[in-house]
């Protein structure tokens, strides 16, 4: 008979001499998460290697530290490097809705901003005072006066021509010119002119026409002179505004010489001052207008400003970014609209940088998840990447949901590295069915859930605690406390022989150690308060698990705990529910008759099994035949059924407990009830290793001890488990009290013997005989059935 486990198999304990220090306050603080060799080297390669299309996917479990880890990494990266520029949007007054984009060198962006700030305002005080100056007036004058003569000179021939032509000339204006003929030195009136003969009246009209064509041709040159006075007032204007603002702007031009960009939009914001100088000039408040009115006249120097779209002033290192909500708008940038009038406006000016233009330069760090699920945001993001540029684009444009006109602002070429970071799953996913994905994310960086349990390691663990405390606050810890905290690390992930890396799930212990120690008034967190602080979470949990247990306790769920069953066995079960893992016995019932070879699987006939579980259960009928009837046919049938169960079940962890109750069956021997068993079988009879081991321990341990504590009870395992084991306390003393025993086996024969006290190759011989009596039955029945035919 196979001995049951030594208490030192269930649990690995932390050997707390190997600590050297007082409190976690003595350690040495870590700089990067420990068990993340690769993962580091991985970021560190896909941040460092210059080629296209290195981009890094950061994956593990949520809460394993990875983001806090790559943050912190970066950060301290880019302290090194300084390959970022300034941009700015300016206004271009050629096509009003194509901004344009201005790189400078990194802290640069603010100083040329003031810059055109300043030039502007002198301009706005210096064209006021110019065009108001004496010398200005003078010249104006002169000029008007030169086409003031040209007009005198053109009316004194009209007059003179008026002489000659007998006809009298009223010039009201210069457009409009009344004239009658004379006749013997006397002006005709109406009546006058009527009463004289046909023949001197047509005399005189003809000498009026001509007359009149000659003031006709006058008059248009009164027009024209009319025109190049305005087109030399305007012209001596353009001269007076570029003579006053000329070397203003020539100063800028020159601190600015090497930015050939800068020097090209100075030159087109000063033929735009020019061409507009009535702007600067305009005044409001001389106008007559209502007071509610004069806004709507007053110049806009807007589209003279500067849109400090991208400064590095006070930060020159690459920018280390995170998005916390990648939309499409966030990532590259926006252009907002006001209202005016009832219509939507827009200018360089409201162009908004997005997470990338902010990155650009360093390195852009995003959740896969939240990037995923935001509509247009990946696609975005993909096209951005193989471009090498931002375009900012209005959704709504592309897509025609608004009729409004919006920009096309110049795109920014783009230097950044992106760093996503999600979960396992959806690396794979986007690796298999996106092709653009392996094209622009060459780079994973696997976070691990676990590492070796050494003396060295757990030394390096402790500096974690340690560290971990300090970063959030928390008090330090004793020796044995972080003796507590590594063991339930490796219960966590049941391995005896490994540490859990999971970050979130260490700091959440940690902080709520903390509570229970301060509530106690103590200087350092102990044992004690872990434990606590363990048993608290589990308290606030374990609500389901409870009302399980109470309905087993009543007799609600029938689970025999004493005596002996034949085809009936306890299974052990897992539950994970809510972040609360447990376990609970279940009664497996296993019938058996004469058929032709098929387990039937009742769960899976009502769709209650997974697929799992039903191969589990066919692997069963291969281990039959392959033991007890290899020459002959396997003449039965055996029905199984997980008594009571009203949900789905799926796992092949109870494939052997299932294999178990059929030999019972078939071998007449009964099963000791205050046993339970959990693992899975293969075709050839061997137990193979399972999931959630400890909680299975511990949920039948808890069952038995509700129902009778007196009482002796065990559990059967795989052997390959016992690296697993990693048990509660109360088991521990119960084990050492003879009172609980966990037996780790290799094959079914060994488990056998173990629940029916009887020996395997007895049991097997039952099994044997009883298999190949069924045979014969049906060999029998057969011949009968032909007999009876015949």
């Amino acid at each position: 008979m196979i001995n049951s486990l030594d208490v030192k198999q269930l649990y690995n304990e932390c050997d707390i001499s190997i600590f050297d220090f007082e409190t976690t306050n003595d350690l040495k603080l870590l700089k990067q998460p420990i068990g993340q060799k690769n993962a580091i080297e991985a970021v560190k390669f896909g941040t460092h290697i210059q080629q296209e299309g290195y981009n890094i996917f950061v994956m593990g479990a949520s809460g394993s530290g990875k983001h806090s880890a790559v943050i912190n990494f970066l950060e301290k990266k880019s302290k090194k490097e300084n390959n970022i520029s300034d941009w700015c949007y300016v206004n271009n007054f050629k096509n009003y809705q194509k901004p344009i984009i201005i790189k400078l060198k990194a802290g640069k962006a603010q100083e040329f901003k003031n810059d055109i700030d300043e030039l502007i305002g002198l301009i706005k005080t210096i064209l006021p005072s110019t065009f108001d100056s004496n010398e200005y007036r003078n010249e104006i004058e002169a000029i008007n006066k030169k086409y003031v003569n040209m007009q005198s000179d053109i009316f004194m021939y009209l007059q003179n021509k008026a002489k000659e032509y007998e006809v009298s000339m009223n010039a009201s204006n210069a457009s409009r010119v009344t004239f009658v003929p004379i006749v013997g030195g006397k002006v005709l009136s109406p009546e006058e002119f009527n009463s004289i003969d046909a023949k001197k009246k047509k005399e005189i009209q003809k000498r009026m026409n001509e007359f009149e064509a000659i003031v006709k041709e006058k008059l248009r040159e009164v027009s024209q002179l009319n025109k190049s006075l305005q087109k030399e007032l305007k012209s001596h204007d353009k001269k007076v505004t570029q003579q006053a603002v000329g070397s203003l702007i020539d100063e800028v031009k020159h601190k600015y010489e090497e930015n050939e960009k800068i020097v090209d939009y100075l030159s087109e914001l000063q033929n735009d001052i020019i061409n507009n100088i009535q702007d600067f000039l305009a005044k409001p408040e001389n106008m007559s207008l209502p007071p509610f009115m004069k806004d709507f006249y007053t110049p806009s120097f807007e589209k003279y400003e500067v849109n400090l779209f991208i400064s590095h002033e006070d930060n020159k290192n690459a920018p280390v970014i995170y998005e916390d909500n990648p939309t499409q708008q966030n990532l590259v940038g926006k252009i907002e609209h006001v209202s005016q009038v009832g219509t939507l406006v827009t200018n360089f000016s409201m162009i908004k940088p997005g997470a990338l233009h902010k990155a650009n330069g360093g390195y852009l760090i995003l959740d896969a998840r939240k990037l995923l699920t935001q509509p247009f945001a990946y696609e975005e993001l993909k096209r951005v990447l193989r471009s090498k540029e931002i375009r900012i684009e209005s959704l709504a444009q592309q897509y025609s949901f608004i009729s409004t006109t919006s920009l096309e602002p110049e795109p920014i070429p783009l230097d950044v590295k992106v760093v996503l970071i999600g979960e396992r799953m959806l690396y794979y996913l986007l690796y298999q069915y996106d092709p653009d994905f392996k094209e622009l994310f060459k780079v994973s960086a696997d976070f691990e859930d676990e590492m070796p349990r050494d003396e060295k390691n757990i030394k390096l663990y402790a500096r974690m605690i340690g560290t971990i405390s300090k970063q959030d606050n928390l008090l330090p810890l004793t020796p044995e406390a972080v003796s507590m905290v590594i063991e339930q690390s490796s219960r966590n992930i049941s391995n005896s022989l490994k540490l859990s890396t999971h970050l979130r799930t260490l700091s959440d212990i940690l902080k709520e150690a903390d509570y229970y120690s301060r509530e106690l008034s103590h200087e350092a967190i102990e044992k004690k308060d872990i434990e606590k602080a363990l048993k608290a979470q589990n308290n606030r949990k374990n609500r389901i698990q409870t009302k399980l247990y109470d309905l087993i306790d009543d007799g609600t769920l029938m689970i025999d705990l004493s005596g002996d069953k034949v085809g009936q066995i306890n299974a052990l079960s897992y539950i994970s529910i809510g972040g609360h893992n447990f376990g609970t016995p279940s009664r497996i019932t296993a019938t058996t008759r004469i058929g032709k070879g098929e387990i039937i699987d009742i769960e899976r006939k009502v769709d209650l099994g997974g697929p799992i579980h039903s191969k589990g259960v066919m692997i069963l009928s291969s281990y039959l035949g392959y033991k007890y009837a290899k020459d002959i046919p396997l003449s039965l049938n055996a029905s199984l059924v997980f008594e009571q169960s009203y949900g789905m079940i799926d796992g092949d962890s109870a494939s052997s407990t299932e294999l178990y109750a059929i030999l019972s069956s078939l071998s007449g021997l009964s099963i000791k009830q205050n046993i339970a068993v959990t693992g899975s079988v293969n075709q050839f009879g061997e137990i193979q290793p399972i999931g959630g081991v400890n909680e299975k321990i511990e949920g039948f341990f808890d069952i038995c001890m509700r129902n009778n504590p007196r009482l002796s009870y065990a559990v059967i395992i795989p052997k390959r488990n016992v690296k697993n084991l990693m048990l509660k306390n109360d088991v521990l003393k119960a084990v050492k009290a003879k009172k609980f025993a966990i037996y780790a086996v290799e094959s079914i024969d060994e488990g056998i013997e173990i629940l029916t006290g009887v020996k395997a190759s007895n049991v097997n011989d039952l099994v044997t005989k009883r298999v190949r009596e069924l045979s014969l039955k049906v060999k029998e029945f057969y011949k009968s059935t032909d007999s009876e035919k015949n």
